[in-house]
């Protein structure tokens, strides 16, 4: 446990309030020859009650709040974590470089791969440099560009996606965004070599799909995916903000949902109280889902793999009622 994180979410008061109390007692006890461990080792207990008991039944709402938290692993983090000897690769030929979408070669536990990702970054500065993880068409036009590149050298493809939805803005229309996002899945459909995405924190609409148009499509347990964001939905349906957390119901976003409907393939457990209370673990916990699936895969000749993935996709929805 750890109380490094600056946002406090609703339901987590009473843990950061014991959290607090066992810092006060370790501030109050230096210097001093005082046994506080008995008390610590108490407090500690409670807390990891508070974490489980408040972490074990949260409602579609409270985990869009724990996939939006701003001290979650993002997509460079996992990138620095798990990917070594990582080059970026920049720009998308036509245009112009989107630092939203993060691309480059490197090694995966000995695999040469193409690493592709959207980055929201941790501060005001980065998140403007990053636009929020918001890609504009020449980011998923860069993204087509690298997996060109990972089916000419047979190299397979990572994806980590973190996005609340592809740039909304006017520039981005009149440069053809839904085009972009739109060749970006069928470039992700007709790629020969093994592709998995992780849905890291939000998988945000098309924005998102562009890159988990995937072989195996896993994500965190915490994380949500959804064709439109909770206050987007409300605004739409019930034209009021304060239903958001019925439209969060109704969307059947979070991780647990879609694996029953089968969107999703996989689930990769978190850290007791979220990934933002130990990103190494959930690092570790990530790479080594990643490296399953692409054992899984990499057996497989190209035809395979792209048969396998078009038939995952077309037939979602079908059984559903």
């Amino acid at each position: 446990m750890n109380n490094n994180t600056t946002l406090v979410l609703d339901f987590e008061k009473n843990i950061v309030e014991i959290e607090n109390k066992i810092e006060s007692l370790k501030h109050l006890a230096e210097g001093q020859d005082v046994d506080i461990s008995q008390e610590v080792n108490r407090l500690q207990q409670k807390l990891e009650k508070q974490v489980r008991a408040s972490y074990s039944n949260l409602s579609p709402w409270e985990k869009s709040q724990v996939a939006r938290h701003p001290e979650r692993p993002h997509c460079l983090d996992y990138v620095h974590g798990l990917i070594e000897d990582f080059t970026p690769l920049c720009g998308d030929r036509l245009f112009a470089d989107d630092e939203a979408m993060v691309g480059g070669i490197g090694r995966f536990k000995n695999i040469s791969v193409v690493v592709l990702g959207q980055e929201k970054g941790h501060d005001l500065e980065t998140r403007l440099k990053y636009n929020f993880g918001m890609a504009k068409p020449e980011g998923y036009r860069k993204a087509q560009r690298l997996m060109s590149l990972a089916d000419k050298f047979n190299m397979p493809i990572i994806c980590f996606v973190d996005t609340s939805g592809a740039f909304p803005g006017v520039e981005a229309e009149a440069r053809g965004q839904a085009e972009a996002i739109a060749s970006s899945i069928q470039k992700c459909l007709q790629v020969k070599v093994p592709v998995v995405s992780v849905v890291i924190g939000e998988g945000g609409s098309g924005g998102a799909i562009a890159i988990a148009t995937a072989n195996k499509v896993l994500m965190l347990e915490h994380a949500i995916y959804s064709v439109i964001s909770p206050e987007g939905c409300a605004s739409i349906l019930w034209r009021s903000a304060d239903k958001v957390k019925e439209a969060t119901e109704a969307l059947k976003l979070t991780a647990q949902d879609l694996k029953k409907l089968g969107i999703i393939d996989e689930i990769i457990a978190e850290p007791l109280g979220g990934a933002h209370r130990d990103p190494k673990v959930v690092i570790e916990n990530v790479g080594n889902a990643i490296l399953r699936n692409l054992k899984e895969l990499m057996p497989l000749n190209g035809e395979e793999l792209k048969k396998m993935r078009n038939e995952k996709f077309l037939k979602m929805g079908r059984n559903l009622e």
